[in-house]
């Protein structure tokens, strides 16, 4: 190793000592790298992190028609981050999650997983939550649409669940700064489910997740999309941001362009990934809790907002082979084509325009 190599090391090195000694207890776990990562995308900076949160929290008085439920310094600190450390606006974002939560109310009673609805959505797979993030850092959230049972789930429970899930993941302060993928995979939706999603309860939905939910979303990929999702498109788009839009991409029945954005190490194999085929209850079990049995009720501690109390019997029935099922992509693992040029059904959606 030559001394240029050696001097670049020693310098990183005192960065990330330097980054140790300036961390305040709000930074406290987060790796060296993703400490700098922070700095280099969001221009966080440990030496004035309280006074840029205190700035946010001076705004508040400037809406007193919002009720803020909470304002402690990891809370802000999460929208200050999706935001890039725009203090305006991680407050618009700060008062827009609150006001959606005012106007819908019942969205919001009984928000915990235990919740009959958001129980039934998270056991059918309403998110897919992958255990690993990928090599950005970035946690993965799958939905195979054609799971909907319009006869089991309402698309409002649905919501609820991802909105929750969601609460859940974004208490992980490396996901606040790396953010989150969604994959969604159309396979077998049907145009009669796809008639199911309204213009009201569409906009509902990215008014909850664009506008009023402290989340990066760095893509937002459609595998195996039919025709009409297409047609979906231009009942979204006006409520879309224009950034919004260039992370939404299409990806056909070729996942060849899915894997030049997200490795195949870090998916199943309903997307050509080399990990093994998603198991539907994995998030499920998560949050309701996987320590249970006949005799004793249980709890999950990992989010205090959620106490569960079921019988082992219940949730072996419900997770059990018969009542679960998942939609499998068209095309099967190992039999992707990477073929140069073969990708005029992958493209944002911004090129529908």
């Amino acid at each position: 190793m030559g001394p240029v190599s050696l001097l670049s090391k020693y310098h990183k090195l005192s960065s990330w000592k330097e980054d140790l000694a300036n961390m305040t207890h709000l930074q406290i776990g987060l790796s060296p790298e993703t400490i700098d990562k922070a700095r280099l995308e969001l221009n966080e900076n440990p030496d004035v992190l309280h006074q840029d949160i205190q700035q946010v929290r001076d705004m508040i008085i400037t809406r007193p028609d919002i009720g803020f439920l909470r304002t402690d310094d990891a809370f802000i600190l999460r929208f200050l981050r999706a935001r890039k450390f725009h203090q305006a606006d991680a407050f618009r974002l700060l008062a827009q999650y609150f006001q959606y939560r005012q106007l819908n109310l019942d969205m919001f009673k009984n928000f915990k997983a235990d919740d009959p609805g958001i129980k039934k959505a998270l056991i059918d797979g309403f998110p897919g939550v992958l255990e690993n993030c990928d090599h950005y850092g970035r946690k993965i959230l799958l939905l195979f649409a054609a799971n909907w049972d319009q006869s089991r789930n309402s698309f409002t429970d649905i919501l609820r669940a991802i909105l929750l899930s969601l609460e859940v993941l974004i208490e992980d302060a490396e996901l606040q700064i790396n953010g989150f993928i969604l994959i969604i995979d159309w396979s077998n939706f049907s145009f009669k489910q796809a008639s199911k999603l309204t213009p009201s309860i569409l906009k509902l939905a990215i008014e909850g997740l664009q506008d009023s939910f402290p989340a990066r979303f760095g893509g937002v990929h459609f595998v195996n999309q039919p025709w009409y999702i297409h047609a979906l498109y231009t009942l979204i788009k006006p409520f879309l941001k224009d950034k919004t839009r260039k992370r939404i991409f299409l990806h056909g029945n070729n996942l060849n362009s899915l894997h030049q954005l997200i490795h195949p190490e870090f998916l199943p194999s309903e997307f050509g990934g080399t990990l093994p085929p998603y198991d539907m209850g994995t998030w499920a079990r998560t949050l309701l809790g996987p320590d249970y049995s006949d005799e004793n009720d249980y709890t999950h501690t990992s989010y205090n907002a959620m106490h569960v109390k079921h019988t082992s019997s219940n949730l072996e029935r419900e997770f059990s082979p018969k009542t679960m099922k998942r939609s499998q992509s068209v095309v099967e693992a190992g039999t992707l084509k990477y073929e140069k040029g073969e990708i005029e059904n992958t493209q944002s959606l911004l090129a529908l325009d």
